[in-house]
């Protein structure tokens, strides 16, 4: 069973986003069964999956915020979406469930300052400091050609984590939440530049490096 976690502490990073693109992928592209646990209580993930039409693959939502959940042994793929101000006990917590962790980060200085820290945190981890856990991070909502998006590209490339790829701000991923799908189920003549923009991410994922050794 593969385990994938989007995290970040700062809210409004586009985690939900990202965990619904990612379930998409492995639903559609990978033809594998998945399973979302939203964890945080805003549920846009389980928000997300009503909207998803019958005939779209199915992807399974659990709510984590208002029960302990057990995940069916027959799942290929878990991604758990976490909710904003996750620390301390809680986060280790989170951190003991998955294999991998994705960070998005936005280009602002305040999301930059804020991720600095959570990364501090993230990498004083046991899991994480002994490989047992992988790390990345990932731009979100870019604009690239911005001062500020230069600085976020210097900012994430002097970490000591993987920095995968940039995924642009687009009206793409607010009309593929509308419907409850992804990127990976929209034509791609309308999302080929953003599936480019993924690659880098998925390629990773596919790979040993994105696991435990």
């Amino acid at each position: 069973m593969r385990t994938i976690m989007v995290l970040n502490a700062k809210g409004g990073c586009g985690k939900s986003t990202i965990s619904t693109n990612l379930a998409s992928y492995f639903a559609v592209e990978r033809q594998q069964k998945v399973v979302i646990v939203d964890f945080d209580p805003q549920g846009s993930s389980m928000a997300w999956l009503k909207a998803r039409g019958d005939r779209e693959p199915l992807i399974q939502g659990l709510p984590a915020w208002e029960k302990n959940v057990r995940i069916p042994k027959s799942v290929d793929v878990v991604i758990l979406d976490t909710p904003a101000r996750v620390q301390g006990q809680e986060l280790s917590q989170l951190v003991r469930r998955v294999e991998t962790i994705i960070v998005p980060v936005l280009p602002s200085p305040i999301d930059m300052r804020a991720a600095a820290d959570f990364m501090k945190a993230l990498l004083l981890n046991g899991k994480i400091s002994r490989k047992q856990t992988r790390l990345a991070v990932v731009a979100n909502r870019v604009r690239e050609n911005t001062l500020i998006y230069q600085s976020l590209q210097a900012f994430l490339k002097s970490l000591k984590i993987p920095f995968l790829t940039s995924l642009r701000d687009t009206q793409n991923y607010i009309r593929a939440e509308d419907h409850g799908i992804g990127i990976f189920e929209m034509p791609p003549s309308q999302v080929w530049q953003d599936r480019e923009q993924w690659e880098p991410l998925l390629r990773w994922l596919r790979s040993k490096r994105s696991r435990p050794d």
